[in-house]
């Protein structure tokens, strides 16, 4: 039986992956945060079938402890300080824990495990203020936030390893990724739950920031799949993705459109505001409090490299995606879960 070891385990894509890897017949260990909160929601289903492990990634000592007592054949590293705005505000910390925390690991594999696979969750914030259209895994990166330059740092640092040391690195250059498992403070989580709260009137109206941002939004299971067939090939570096963008604007409309609203817009750049065509109540505006400083405007991928790699297809369309999170958003209200499960 193989064993891997995933880092943010209880996070979106590592739930994913642990149901993944479990199928898979692996014997699967996760590092979680000591928390006085209990934050093993995506996993309570699972959570009798893994083995978890208290660890951080800004301390080394607990990092080697867990690798040692374990030896596992895989090593998964998606844990992160992930919100890219709130990266601004916590520069420092960002690059403590999404930079030098791979740095941790990859030393300690090196010392310690030199045979052990690891796999990188690299993201589409290093091409920041892209380069060309699409980006490929050849595109220069020009990060544009702390967390894009943490990445950065990251992904090299996995690649070097590879390169001066032998050992079996893999980056995966994954482009926003969404499901229903969504952090609720990022951008499509916040919008679906915000207008299932309007329809309970439980809200008056969701704040947003650039409504122009536009991004290639897949679907996180599909890419959790590529992320495993990744490892299981050469050690390379690989960009997942659909090649497909909307913006925010688009991403509004069509959860608005899944829960029965109509958007008419109205007025122009940070006074902009989305009126209900039915009642001409407002239900969208801006607040400039979640533009970044220095702003992302477009990324969009291009994963040929990948499909000749590996037999990957995205399986669900973006509508259908954003209508999978719209129903899975009021199931989660109607049945108002709290979830006491501890490690």
């Amino acid at each position: 039986m193989k064993k891997a070891l995933i880092f943010g385990i209880s996070g979106q894509d590592g739930s994913y992956l642990a149901e993944l890897l479990l199928e898979k017949g692996y014997e699967v260990h996760g590092v979680v945060r000591r928390l006085s909160i209990i934050g093993t929601k995506r996993i309570d289903h699972i959570i009798d079938k893994l083995k978890l492990h208290f660890g951080d990634l800004t301390d080394e000592l607990s990092l080697q402890k867990v690798l040692y007592e374990i030896k596992p054949d895989e090593v998964y590293n998606l844990a992160a300080q992930s919100h890219v705005r709130v990266s601004f505000d916590i520069p420092v910390y960002t690059a403590n824990v999404n930079a030098l925390g791979t740095l941790r690991i990859l030393e300690i594999i090196r010392c310690l495990l030199p045979e052990c696979k690891f796999y990188q969750a690299s993201s589409s914030e290093m091409f920041g203020k892209v380069q060309e259209i699409p980006q490929t895994e050849k595109t220069p990166f020009y990060p544009r936030s702390p967390y894009g330059c943490a990445k950065t740092f990251a992904f090299y640092a996995t690649r070097m390893y590879r390169e001066a040391y032998g050992l079996k690195t893999y980056n995966g250059i994954l482009f926003n990724h969404e499901s229903p498992r969504r952090g609720d403070t990022f951008v499509t989580k916040k919008v679906v739950n915000g207008f299932t709260k309007i329809k309970k009137g439980l809200l008056q109206e969701i704040k947003i920031g650039n409504l122009e941002a536009k991004r290639d939004w897949g679907y996180a299971k599909d890419y959790v799949n590529a992320i495993y067939q990744i490892v299981q090939g050469i050690p390379e570096d690989y960009v997942v993705c659909t090649g497909e963008t909307r913006s925010v604007r688009e991403l509004v409309e069509s959860v608005a459109k899944h829960n029965g609203f109509e958007i008419v817009w109205k007025y122009k750049g940070k006074k902009e505001i989305g009126i209900d065509k039915k009642t001409g109540k407002t239900l969208i505006r801006i607040d400039e409090n979640y533009y970044r400083p220095a702003e992302v405007d477009l990324l969009q991928g291009y994963c040929g490299k990948l499909e000749k790699a590996i037999d990957w297809k995205r399986t669900i369309s973006f509508d259908d995606l954003v209508k999978l999170m719209v129903e899975e958003s009021w199931k989660e209200h109607k049945l108002n879960k709290v979830y006491i499960k501890r490690i």
